[in-house]
């Protein structure tokens, strides 16, 4: 065996060290001392690690505090530790689970003696108690069982989600982590003690809760807890929808597959998707005035599927909707704005040509003719070959794009002669009870999936691109949400078995030298738990189709 490696730290300072030294043995100091945040693991050769990993070979280190996405994604999952023991403690017979994100918060649902949500007192009670055992620095211990043990003592300890997790799992041992007397499945990295995890807030919420804490950017401060209601009742819409599929997580889903039902668990899915889609069109009908259908959502929402699928719902109304490219506005490829990096910022604002768009707006809105212009990607020019429109008494206009509504895109337009649209793929599938399935996952897996199929990127490709994507998100989309008059939610619950088969082959490509490692290693972990799921499966007018192919519509 090697007596010593090399340990390569990110100003590229190299050190000698033993072979089999932890990680947390090479600190000698536990915070970061430019931003003072306390470090939370390592990256060792871009693999996302805890302070109790073994150094074997010569590696590259790098310690990662809440201000990096690494940092973060440990600091979430051990904090969602503390509160799922600190609950345990408390209240011991409660049924308690972690739902959803809501903004830079996760909302847990809470039920006690029938009674749901936590009343002021009974926050305050958990928080001071989660705040005690921050104090007292409890260790997290890693541990392995063997999978006999690890299911007889979740099965013991009324654990009956991670039973069912574990049911089609068959690796012979089964990594937990232990604090006192609570232990749950290890789904990634955590801190080696309670003491990091300082920063958080509880706020009582509609029938549950929300755990507030920081951001990446916003690290160490707390952003204050400011609900999107539409997002909010959208998100507890769905919830009802899964308790009507009787699936929030993904050992549920797993033996709906096993048990060979999962078609007609499609088809009831498929059929919430078109009453949710019926409505909407339902509420743009009975509004006469409605003349301008906008449709914003993030990356991989869906809105195209969805824009196609509305306007059939808005034709069985009556109404005959047009549809106007917001990419056919670009700016010619010289004036898009750029980045701090010196690249085309093709998601900003003003990549679009907005007094162009606005000057064809009014005009259509007045009932004249327009020519409508073709962006020319390949030149980076706006065209114009003939294309007249002009809008008829019982015609609407559907703008789908990511600034559809930001106001300052169509100051033209009157406010209520508009009809904004918000949507995503906002999954309440969850691994467990206390083990989320980040919302984003959602999209980056048909993101990356779509890339491949369609663009020829590589899974590298996506996921070094993906930051610079959230980053455009935040600034242009998410701000806007609450001027949506509705929400649609385009996520499927079985969509993530079979995009695990597409996506994880593409995944396995990325190897430790690249940077992206440690997130390919993150997906492919959480996607092992899913049963694969065919892609024959879904209809073709789902809007899964647009990411995996067979769609019945034309793009």
């Amino acid at each position: 065996m090697k007596k010593s490696i090399l340990f390569t730290l990110e100003n590229g300072q190299s050190i000698s060290c033993p072979s089999q030294t932890l990680v947390g043995e090479l600190l000698n100091d536990p915070v970061d001392p430019v931003s003072g945040l306390p470090y939370l693991g390592a990256l060792v050769n871009n693999e996302l690690v805890t302070f109790g990993y073994t150094l074997d070979i010569d590696s590259a280190v790098r310690f990662v505090t809440m201000a990096s996405p690494g940092g973060m994604q440990i600091y979430v999952r051990s904090l969602s530790f503390l509160l799922a023991k600190a609950v345990k403690d408390l209240h011991p017979t409660a049924q308690f689970s972690m739902e959803h994100a809501l903004g830079p918060g996760i909302y847990c649902e809470f039920e006690e003696n029938g009674r749901q949500g936590l009343s002021d007192k009974q926050a305050s009670e958990l928080e001071a108690h989660m705040r005690s055992l921050v104090e007292e620095d409890r260790p997290i211990l890693r541990q392995r069982m063997s999978y006999t043990a690890a299911l007889e003592k979740f099965a013991a300890n009324g654990q009956e989600d991670k039973v069912s997790l574990l049911r089609f799992c068959n690796t012979p041992k089964i990594v937990t982590y232990v604090c006192g007397n609570f232990s749950d499945l290890a789904t990634g990295p955590m801190t080696r003690s309670t003491g990091p995890l300082q920063f958080f807030q509880l706020i009582p919420y509609q029938t549950g809760f929300v755990l507030q804490m920081p951001t990446c950017e916003s690290a160490p401060e707390i952003p204050p807890f400011a609900p999107i209601k539409v997002l909010s009742d959208t998100f507890k819409e769905y919830n009802r929808w899964g308790k009507i599929l009787g699936v929030n997580t993904v050992g549920r889903l797993n033996d709906i597959i096993a048990a060979n039902e999962i078609r007609d668990f499609v088809k009831v899915a498929e059929a919430l998707h078109e009453k949710k889609i019926a409505a909407i069109a339902d509420q743009i009908a009975a509004n006469s005035s409605i003349k301008w259908i906008l449709i914003a959502g993030p990356s991989s929402s869906g809105k195209t599927t969805f824009a196609k699928r509305l306007a059939i719902q808005l034709r069985v109304n009556g109404l005959r909707p047009v549809t106007l490219g917001m990419d056919d506005y670009f700016v010619n490829r010289k004036h898009t704005p750029r980045t701090d990096d010196g690249d085309y910022d093709f998601e900003h604002l003003h990549a679009v040509d907005i007094p162009v768009l606005n000057q064809d707006l009014s005009a259509l809105d007045a009932g004249r003719e327009i020519e409508l212009p073709t962006f020319d990607f390949h030149t980076g020019t706006r065209l114009y070959k003939g294309k007249k429109l002009r809008l008829e008494e019982d015609q609407v206009v559907v703008l789908e794009g990511i600034h559809s509504l930001n106001p300052d895109l169509t100051p033209s337009l009157s406010e209520n002669r508009k009809f904004h649209i918000y949507i995503s793929a906002l999954t309440q599938l969850n691994l467990d009870n206390n083990n989320r399935i980040p919302t984003t996952d959602n999209r980056l897996l048909r993101r990356l999936v779509r890339d491949h199929r369609y663009r020829g990127h590589s899974a590298a490709k996506t996921l070094e691109m993906w930051p610079n994507v959230g980053r455009g998100e935040r600034a242009w989309i998410f701000p806007f949400q609450q001027k949506a008059d509705t929400v649609f939610n385009s996520a499927l619950d079985y969509e993530l078995a079979i995009l695990s088969v597409l996506a994880k082959p593409l995944l396995s490509e990325i190897k430790p030298h690249q940077s992206v490692y440690a997130e390919a290693r993150r997906m492919l972990e959480f996607l092992s738990y899913f049963i694969p799921l065919s892609t024959d499966i879904p209809p073709p007018t789902s809007i899964i189709r647009e990411f995996v192919g067979g769609s019945g519509f034309d793009y």
